[in-house]
């Protein structure tokens, strides 16, 4: 599918989908540059569903959560990128610092965050249960990091 959708059509999008018996897995972060521990989240929460919606945090979001130095690549280019890999079907840009208000409009059957969360600490996780569906960690790939990658480049 590859699609970057606007937060104001993401509800038809999802809506004509289930319609189809799909299931609808969900999940969020900065994604500020993307690497090997992303992509591998990324083909996991895949596997969970039929199709994947990401929740993409927007610039002015990621600059209230990680600080005015971030993101280091824009929303748009992220947002690109990401719609480009083979497990993402849907990317929705979001301004707020959590993706609930998405959350609410999609009501996913999934809803996946990587296993450095835990379940009562997952965005959403009221709203997705209470719909029927259920909330997943994957386990994270030890070493990759954006803070990793941000701090070596610092240290050259």
């Amino acid at each position: 599918m590859n699609t970057i959708a606007r937060k104001d059509n993401i509800h038809k999008i999802i809506t004509e989908l289930k319609a189809k018996d799909l299931r609808i897995a969900f999940t969020n972060g900065c994604f500020d540059l993307l690497h090997r521990g992303h992509v591998f989240y990324l083909e996991e929460a895949k596997k969970k569903a039929d199709i994947l919606v990401l929740g993409l945090n927007s610039d002015t979001s990621v600059r209230r959560l990680k600080g005015q130095d971030r993101p280091l690549v824009n929303e748009q280019d992220r947002a690109y990128i990401l719609s480009r890999l083979e497990a993402v079907d849907i990317v929705c840009i979001f301004e707020e610092d959590t993706p609930v208000e998405i959350i609410k409009l999609i009501k996913p059957d999934f809803l996946i965050k990587g296993g450095d969360y835990n379940l009562d600490q997952i965005v959403g996780r009221e709203i997705v249960e209470r719909n029927g569906g259920k909330v997943l960690t994957i386990p994270i790939v030890e070493g990759k990091s954006t803070t990793k990658i941000i701090d070596r480049i610092n240290n050259l």
